[in-house]
């Protein structure tokens, strides 16, 4: 690999449990972690089976009993200084995301930032686990409530955002006194190696932070996660089809579970709005991550006193977004991360045309050996493509024409999906109206930005449920206990 990297350290090769760096102690197969802007092998990783889930498990029960005893504030110290390593070696973590995933090297270090805002977040928020003094019926007693760490805790990361993901579910575990298993994309396994180099730095323990990396025996570990009795909690990020999958597989051992599932985001831009304001606003929710990311915009709704003046500017937005190699300069859009994204991509586009969509720009895939898509703008969407079920995951805006409030809403509330939204409109009345009416987890009002540490991230209907992030993703992690004292009367 020709990368150089300041710490070299956090290149990482090898299998990690309880933090001990092993190089294969059995026979294993071996998987190849590719840079989609290439096409190319970075390197080489041991795929990682169901027995190790049973190691890991043993040894983050073990450490969870001493973590789950420590302060608040001696756990809130530790993940603090992760957070301080993370933004530390921030140059070195992009490039880790860049090589993997293949965003642009400046949104790469973005999310390198993120991810340092959830665990310093968290840290913080670990020591501010209240309980509460419950009234009774009965002068006799006495009622307490108090929040318990819930126990080994696995997290199923995605690979589009493959650090902050990881942040998000384990740094809110850990912060709750849980112990964790982070099961990576296999297609990002170096940054979640990296991320546990770094925690044993900063004094994460020995089995609180364990990494199983696989790709051929993806299915056999995701069973033994659900299976395994160790483990009292699943938080997975993904799609619908694994998420049932993952929900079934739990269910004999009762596990709780947090799913943050598929995506397909309404934005609704109403001819109100401040266009300019309203179109930046769009453009960067949809192109972040070259369309990969599950809040992107996939259904964008525009009222028609705007509509052909709005698909004019939002083509012409699209054509300043350059695509290439992320660690290339001036590019704003990289690959897809998985060859079959484009795949995907094609048949949306072509299944749109089909059915009479416009395509206004781009379209198909970039030649070449790298996984790039054209940024592309398809106008007159219908309620029967393909699409509009299915998020494209790429940089693709389709855009729908309606007239009335009350027509869009019932357009936007027309899936099976409800984890983002979005709103354009300078109509306060309206704005409280339309957001409150979105079958949505999350609704962002001339704004895209409806993630960070302090916020509840989460949807509904089959896009899953249990939140993360702020109070409520540390909630995720834990129990709640009653204890009733009798208090004899004199």
């Amino acid at each position: 690999m020709a990368r150089k990297f300041n710490n070299p350290s956090l290149f990482i090769t090898k299998e990690h449990v309880n933090y001990e760096w092993l190089d294969s102690s059995r026979p294993r197969q071996d998987f190849p972690v590719i840079n989609p802007s290439t096409g190319e092998t970075i390197t080489i990783l041991p795929d990682m089976d169901a027995q190790d889930v049973t190691l890991a498990a043993r040894h983050s029960a073990a450490a969870f009993q001493s973590w789950k005893v420590l302060s608040a504030k001696s756990r809130g110290k530790t993940i603090r200084e992760w957070a301080s390593l993370i933004l530390a070696n921030v140059d070195d973590l992009a490039v880790l995301i860049t090589l993997e995933n293949g965003k642009p090297l400046p949104e790469s270090k973005g999310e390198v930032a993120a991810a340092a805002g959830y665990l310093e977040f968290y840290a913080g928020e670990a020591e501010r686990v209240y309980g509460d003094v419950i009234p009774f019926s009965t002068a006799a007693s006495r009622s307490f409530v108090i929040k318990q760490p819930i126990g080994v805790v696995a997290c199923l990361t995605p690979w589009n955002l493959p650090l902050a993901m990881i942040a998000r579910k384990a740094g809110g575990a850990i912060a709750a006194g849980c112990a964790t298993i982070v099961k990576p994309a296999g297609e990002t396994s170096l940054i979640a190696l990296a991320m546990a180099y770094l925690g044993k730095q900063a004094g994460i323990p020995d089995g609180v932070f364990n990494v199983i990396v696989t790709l051929a025996h993806l299915t056999a570990v995701g069973k033994a996660l659900c299976e395994d009795p160790i483990i009292r909690k699943i938080s997975f990020t993904g799609s619908t089809p694994v998420g049932k999958m993952l929900m079934q597989q739990s269910a004999g051992s009762l596990k709780k579970l947090s799913l943050e599932l598929g995506g397909n985001a309404p934005c609704i831009v109403f001819d109100d709005c401040d266009v300019q304001d309203a179109l930046q606003t769009v453009v960067t929710a949809k192109l972040r991550n070259a369309g990969q990311t599950c809040i992107s915009p996939n259904r964008i709704f525009v009222q028609r006193g705007i509509y052909e003046m709005w698909t004019e500017r939002m083509v012409e937005a699209f054509k300043r977004f350059a695509v290439g190699d992320g660690f290339a300069n001036g590019v704003k859009i990289g690959p897809l991360t998985v060859p079959r994204g484009i795949e995907k991509a094609q048949r949306h586009v072509d299944d749109a045309v089909s059915k009479g969509a416009r395509v206004l720009l781009g379209g198909k895939a970039v030649p070449g050996n790298g996984y790039f898509f054209e940024p592309t703008v398809i106008a007159d969407m219908t309620s029967d493509m393909l699409s509009h079920e299915e998020e494209s995951f790429a940089p693709i805006a389709q855009l729908y024409p309606f007239d009335t409030e009350d027509q869009v809403i019932e357009m936007a509330n027309n899936s099976d999906f409800g984890l983002g939204s979005y709103v354009c409109t300078k109509d306060i009345a309206r704005m409280w109206r339309v957001a409150e009416k979105l079958e949505t987890g999350m609704v962002g009002v001339n704004t895209a930005s409806i993630a960070s540490g302090e916020l509840p991230f989460g949807g509904v209907k089959q896009s899953g449920f249990g939140r993360e992030g702020g109070k409520w993703g540390l909630n995720e992690f834990m129990v709640t206990k009653l204890i009733t004292v009798a208090v004899p009367q004199e």
